[in-house]
């Protein structure tokens, strides 16, 4: 069986090698030093010693508040968590024809501000069958009438463009 492998932060006697760089609670270098001496150092003040950066060559100590230092790197994890889980937007598709009645794309375009509300972005897909190929104008006119709509609450990130038999536009929530 294989066991996980976690990197554990070293302090205080933990830390076992010659030589260590020290790093003060105000940030300054104290120089290179064996880490007994640091070590009483750090018990001199009450606070504890840190290994920060342990590859490299002497490693780099610092005289710090072990707790409150854990404390502050949970609460930045939770915090790039957090930023990550609003951060992902979908893509959602609205699907429509040129022959769309007023009444069907009154519809489409309100779940279009529905998805816009949820923080999605839109790919707006207008499709062409057969004949409809020769009335393009209608399918501008079509998306010019949702951008109309949805000028207040979108950003149009794509305009308008033909691909084949689909013309599609991309639309995303205003920031």
């Amino acid at each position: 069986m294989i066991g996980i492998v976690t990197e554990k932060t070293r302090i205080n006697y933990e830390i076992r090698c010659p030589a260590i760089l020290l790093i003060d609670v105000e940030g300054q270098q104290l120089g290179a030093m064996p880490p007994q001496e640091a070590m009483r150092r750090a018990e001199e003040q009450g606070l504890d010693l840190v290994e920060v950066a342990p590859n490299a060559n002497p490693p780099v100590c610092r005289i710090m508040d072990y707790g409150k230092f854990k404390y502050q790197q949970r609460k930045k994890s939770q915090e790039t968590r957090k930023k990550k889980v609003h951060s992902a937007t979908t893509v959602k598709e609205i699907k429509l024809r040129p022959r769309t009645e007023e009444h069907d794309l009154f519809f489409k375009i309100r779940n279009l501000k529905k998805f816009l509300a949820n923080r999605s972005k839109i790919k707006i897909s207008l499709q062409f069958r057969g004949r409809e190929m020769a009335h393009l104008d209608l399918g501008e006119k079509m998306m010019a009438r949702i951008v109309e709509e949805i000028k207040e609450v979108a950003v149009i990130e794509q305009g308008p463009k033909q691909e084949g038999r689909f013309m599609t536009m991309m639309v995303a929530p205003k920031p």
